[in-house]
């Protein structure tokens, strides 16, 4: 892996004059020759954006990099994608992320903070990592970790709804069953859109957190919209409004009739927690991750005063 020249080794947040760019038709470099592989990790409040990839006439998260690379001049403005682009997944519309994971070649001086410095701020870098030529973001992760936060206030159980008026009260025993026989290899082509590559080997647990029981879920990699139909037939047999045979069911090699078919959970309580990649450690930004802890603390009390306000209207209304 190469370096770029000293006057390509900058601190600051603007890109030095001096590292001038050889544009080609879908990337730009230095022309000091290849620049150094670097991995960022990306936390971002997914709520604001059509999903991570980029598609045409939307907000995308990846867009949100992309202009701050532009914006930083390392990347041309007609070009297509960075040198050596790649990214862990691709998070569907309205999910967040801690540990989104991208690679790119870029000159030594492109840290979390200056990336920072021209994204969003519902989108921030915190760590970094150096990495090989060949390192790609998307094959060489071995693990992706999801998290979702079900909303699951206990309910008498002789009622019908929870405190709420939340539909059918969990039971957490049923929940972890479920879990359990979701969990392992499988064909899962019940529970995703796609027509191919349906087969994994996802594990689910879940753990109670008050009202909430936070649902992890980890596997080599998810077809679309699997977390969170993993999550919707979960809670269906938790609630009793499915049995644990559903999910035999959702496994067989039939398709499930329309009204049996599982709908996603909504996409806001799931979070890309982690990705895991052997041998790898990632070094934290200070500042940059004192941004971003900043940016979501400030979101937190947002959210809280949100509902204190949503609940007053609610009880206030006899």
């Amino acid at each position: 892996m190469t370096g770029t020249n000293s006057a390509c080794r900058r601190s600051t947040t603007v890109a030095d004059p001096s590292c001038r760019r050889v544009d080609g038709p879908n990337t730009a470099a230095l022309v000091d020759g290849t620049e150094p592989m670097r991995a960022f990790r990306i936390a971002y409040d997914g709520t604001g954006y059509y999903g991570f990839q980029r598609q045409p006439d939307v907000a995308t998260v990846e867009d949100t990099i992309f202009d701050a690379l532009r914006s930083l001049e390392v990347l041309a403005p007609d070009a297509d994608k960075p040198a050596g682009y790649a990214a862990a997944g691709r998070t569907d519309a309205g999910v967040s992320a801690l540990a989104q994971t991208i690679t790119l070649e870029g000159p030594e001086w492109l840290t979390p903070r200056a990336l920072n410095a021209e994204l969003p701020a519902a989108v921030r870098a915190w760590a970094f990592a150096d990495v090989d030529d060949s390192f790609h973001a998307t094959h060489d992760a071995t693990r992706r970790t999801y998290t979702y936060h079900l909303y699951a206030p206990p309910g008498a159980a002789d009622s019908s709804t929870t405190p709420g008026g939340v539909d059918r009260a969990i039971d957490d025993d049923r929940f972890h069953a479920a879990c359990e026989a979701l969990s392992g290899s499988h064909d899962f082509h019940n529970l995703t859109p796609d027509d191919h590559n349906t087969e994994r080997s996802p594990t689910l647990s879940a753990t109670r957190d008050g009202e909430y029981l936070v649902v992890t879920v980890t596997a080599g990699g998810f077809a679309r919209e699997l977390v969170r139909r993993l999550v919707s037939l979960a809670r269906a047999v938790s609630t009793g409004a499915a049995s644990l045979e559903k999910i035999e069911r959702a496994f067989a090699p039939d398709p499930l009739p329309g009204h049996e078919g599982i709908a996603p959970a909504p996409a806001e309580p799931l979070v890309l927690a982690d990705v895991d990649y052997p041998g790898l450690e990632f070094t934290v930004d200070e500042d940059a991750a004192s941004s971003a802890r900043e940016v979501f603390e400030t979101r937190r009390i947002d959210h809280r005063t949100g509902a204190r306000v949503a609940g007053q209207v609610a009880d206030g209304i006899q």
